[in-house]
């Protein structure tokens, strides 16, 4: 039988006598003593359980998917922790199991430890379990006759962990329903190891299949022998609950009447009741496994409150459809008796109210009835789970606003045409407004863009639309123009706004610039013009000072191959021919960008280049250069190599570009050492370089992209990184280096592990780009997607399209069908942009020890020869036992673990 719930692999082990009064249940949360007869060594004294229904057991987090039931019936009492633990993963003892069904059918006050001899004398429990096991005999939930047949002959009754069918058949009866049960006995059950579940075990099976409590497991198999861990008995009793009647003494069911910071109120059996709840407050849904918020209760809901003392220590919202009905009308007059008059169409009626009916305004705000003027539109909500149908709310959908008030922007929406503030008495309202709203700050008129939240305003409201707001104080605001001029100590800034009017505006210290293509950009980045110069947004802040200048649009102009035609380093002009012959003078100065054969380009450098005949490409705006670039290279992919006429042609762009060659060029590929022409084929994407005078091939450097994880990094850029097991290094200072995610990075934020997929230029890395890598087992996959299931829990589907390489078993496949459920697998984007899956190699050892200097685990060898049981572990190696995270500290010798490793280095182990 398993459980309705998403579980993890059971633990096997069975509970230990320190565990032995885990699962003892107190109503009134008190601690109490228990004792363990069978240790498989001897005696162990009585120890002390100690119940936490005000503190979250240790070892269950949020999320794990047997919290919710864990936690209400620890709250409701009848499980209990030890020292702050629940030992979910253990399997359960029939001595506890007996004890969690007395508990669960509030059955304790029926206890007599006078009945403890009437035990038959093959079932020994524990003391503390005497009790509960005679008035488990006497009321049926176990049959003596049964139990006279169990081998006790390895350990007692009690410590034997109780079966997947026995289970079954306790909490079958425990729900009042072993009638109904033994009526199906003669039914199979469907399970293909039918014959392996008893005659009198066949309709309890059945019955709690039907009820959809259970199912099978693997192999349509029911597992009868199985056990069954603590976590899932919880599970099973709590949802139980809906198909019995019983009631607890601090569980209250009832609909919610009121909501407020610290309190829910709740009318049960026609009485309100106030609980108290923090942040602590654990919140559930009926339907969901996982934590809800606070704000999933709603008014009018049936919700489940677990508590006492008016304090709520869980909340689940049970039923969480609204139990109200609303009337719509238009308000005539307020009567006497506490009653309203309106209209709803034709027909005029009216409707009680009392002390506990709110009165809502249109924003929510609460008013008095007497705020309500006649002709509005109110709606009526009346509570449909009494037979008073008492009026709950009485709210304004529509009424007539003429007012003025000081308050804050709250929210402003340009698509609805609405204007979210909070008044001068802390009440939240909204308006509409229309183009003919003034906004002002001092006497200049600002924008709706200008209103931002949280400013200060005074506003004034007629027929309910806002006609002014006064900002009470400077808000950020932007502007967008042309970039006119930066004065000459960079303080000041001149554009002309979009309009025509020519503005100047003050700098702070440093405003940040931001330029498209430009890391760091400054003010010597911007181009002025009075005509040409960069449209730009400038932000101002509330003294009017701009603080942020982003470029929004350029209107430089490219020039490329252009041929100098001479060069006058005194007035820094520039005469070239373009490629029509055509002559443009150009001027040079100190802000123009640089680019020739050097990683640091100066002004100087560059005029002993630009002499006639040079080839450049360039940018300009007017007759001001904005970019210089001796064409000293050529980037794009071979279109024809030529041995015998000596030149080389590559498609660049959309121009074929070839240039001679005297002697054979270097030809340079990354991890190929005396490389030549011939290693080179059409289509290749290339870097030509040039010799000095730009007339022939000096160099060909092949651009590739190879993987590498990195192992470390030293000093000035340089890295050490591993392909296939062989280890190289190399410089990335120069390279332009991203994230996962495509954002920039330095090199000193990559670190050991990281999958970096590098391109070379020739042997020369020009980008880094860092490779998502997910670990996690394969829980579903089909021809398109694959469905993994992470280290931290999460679980998501992944869509692939295009190709894809799945590495299993020293094979590269490319369908997503050779993954099967259960793979551990490493998900990554390999050079080509495929998605490549590496299985993990899988081993079953036994553990033997823990090397903490070395970072490796040891295992126990298979036979004296065996040399393979010692592993390296990985950084983030993932050690649990089912859902349970451990730490490989945690292990301990003969213990059975399964080893999941990617190039020997182990990645997760998972613990039997």
């Amino acid at each position: 039988m398993t459980f309705k719930y998403n579980h993890p692999s059971h633990s096997k082990k069975v509970v230990s006598a320190v565990l032995a009064g885990m699962m003892a249940l107190s109503a009134g949360g008190a601690a109490m003593a228990a004792e363990s007869t069978e240790t498989g060594q001897g005696q162990t004294p009585a120890i002390t359980n100690t119940a936490t229904p005000t503190g979250l057991f240790s070892d269950i987090k949020v999320g794990y998917w047997a919290e919710k039931h864990v936690y209400k019936l620890a709250y409701q009492g009848i499980l209990l922790g030890n020292n702050g633990l629940f030992r979910p993963g253990d399997a359960v003892t029939q001595q506890e199991a007996v004890t969690m069904a007395i508990r669960f059918m509030n059955q304790e006050g029926q206890l007599n430890t006078d009945t403890a001899a009437a035990l038959p004398t093959n079932m020994e429990v524990g003391n503390y379990f005497k009790p509960y096991v005679a008035l488990a005999l006497q009321l049926g939930l176990i049959d003596k006759t049964e139990e006279s047949t169990v081998d006790v002959s390895k350990t007692s009754w009690g410590q034997k962990p109780a079966s997947r069918e026995w289970i079954t058949k306790l909490l079958i009866r425990s729900l009042d329903k072993d009638a109904e049960a033994k009526a199906q006995n003669n039914q199979a059950t469907g399970f293909a190891d039918n014959a392996s579940i008893s005659e009198s075990g066949k309709g309890y099976v059945n019955l709690a299949v039907s009820l959809d409590l259970a199912k099978g497991v693997e192999g349509n198999k029911f597992n009868p022998t199985g056990s069954v861990t603590r976590a899932q008995l919880a599970t099973f009793f709590s949802r139980g609950e809906s198909l019995t009647d019983t009631t607890y003494p601090n569980t209250s069911t009832g609909y919610v009447t009121g909501l407020k910071d610290g309190q829910i109120t709740l009318v049960v059996d026609g009485k309100a009741v106030n609980f108290a709840v923090n942040s602590s407050t654990p919140y559930f849904t009926k339907d969901s496994e996982t934590r809800a918020s606070s704000t999933d209760v709603k008014l009018y809901t049936k919700v489940m409150v677990v508590g006492s003392a008016g304090g709520a220590s869980y909340v689940e919202v049970v039923d969480a459809t609204p139990k109200v009905e609303s009337v719509e009308g238009t308000f005539a007059r307020s009567l006497s008796g506490n009653k309203i008059g309106i209209f709803v169409g034709e027909n005029y009626e009216t409707y009680s109210y009392d002390e506990a009916t709110a009165f809502i305004d249109q924003n929510g705000n609460a008013i008095k009835l007497s705020d309500i003027t006649a002709d509005s539109i109110i709606e009526i909500q009346r509570e449909t789970f009494s037979a008073d149908k008492k009026t709950v709310a009485i709210r304004v959908k529509s009424g007539i606003v003429n007012k003025s008030d000081n308050g804050v922007i709250a929210e402003v929406s340009t698509s609805g045409k609405t204007i979210k503030l909070v008044n001068a008495a802390g009440a939240t309202e909204q308006f509409a407004y229309n183009d003919n709203l003034l906004i002002t700050y001092q006497n200049r008129i600002m924008s709706v863009a200008d209103l931002k939240a949280g400013s200060a305003v005074k506003y004034t409201v007629k027929d309910s639309v806002l006609q002014t707001i006064a900002l009470s104080q400077g808000v950020e605001q932007s502007v967008r123009g042309t970039l006119v001029e930066i004065g000459g100590n960079q303080s000041t800034l001149t554009f002309k706004r979009e309009g025509g009017s020519l503005e100047a505006k003050l700098l702070t210290e440093k405003p940040e610039v931001i330029i498209n293509g430009i890391q760091d950009a400054t003010l010597n980045d911007l181009i002025t013009d009075a005509t040409n110069g960069d449209q730009v947004e400038l932000t101002l802040n509330s003294d009017d000072q701009v603080t942020r200048i982003q470029v929004i649009g350029r209107q430089m102009e490219p020039m490329n191959g252009v041929t100098v035609v001479s060069y006058n380093s005194k007035t820094k002009v520039l005469t070239v021919l373009d490629n029509n012959k055509k002559p443009f003078v150009f001027t040079l100065d100190e802000k123009t960008k640089l680019d020739y054969n050097t990683t640091k380009p100066t002004l100087a450098g560059l005029e002993s280049l630009l002499n006639d005949g040079r080839k450049l490409d360039l940018t300009y705006v007017g007759t001001r250069a904005l970019s210089v670039k001796v064409i000293y290279k050529y980037e794009g992919t071979i279109s024809n190599i030529d041995t015998s006429g000596k030149k080389i042609s590559v498609l660049s762009g959309n121009q074929t570009i070839t240039v001679p060659y005297t002697t054979a060029p270097t030809v340079e590929i990354y991890n190929k050492s005396g490389a030549s022409l011939g290693d080179l084929k059409i289509g290749d994407k290339v870097t030509v370089t040039l010799g000095a005078n730009q007339d022939v091939v000096q160099k060909v450097a092949l651009n590739t992209v190879a993987q590498f994880e990195v192992v470390a990094l030293e000093t000035n850029g340089r890295i050490r990184v591993k392909s296939d097991l062989l280890t190289s290094q190399f410089y990335v200072d120069q390279a332009v280096l991203t994230g996962e995610s495509g954002q920039t990075i330095t090199p000193s934020q990559l670190t050991a592990g990281n999958l970096i997929n590098v391109t070379f230029e020739g042997a020369t890395p020009k980008a880094v780009q860092v490779v998502k890598r997910t670990l996690a087992e394969v829980t579903a996959v089909d021809a398109s997607s694959v469905t993994l299931k992470q280290f931290n829990g999460q679980t998501e589907t992944v869509p692939v399209s295009g190709s894809v390489k799945v590495v299993k078993s020293g094979s590269t496949l490319t369908s997503l069908t050779s993954l099967t459920v259960g793979d551990r697998v490493e998900m990554t984007k390999d050079t080509d942009n495929s998605t490549r899956f590496r299985v993990l190699t899988v081993m079953s050892k036994q553990f033997w020890s823990y090397d903490g200097v070395g970072n490796q685990i040891l295992v126990k060898r298979e036979t004296t020869a065996d040399t393979n049981y010692r592993f390296a572990l990985g950084s983030s190696v993932f050690v649990h036992q089912g859902d349970n995270t451990l730490s490989v500290q945690s292990l301990r010798d003969n213990d059975n673990i399964v080893l999941y490793l990617l190039n020997n280095v182990i990645l997760e182990i998972q613990k039997q």
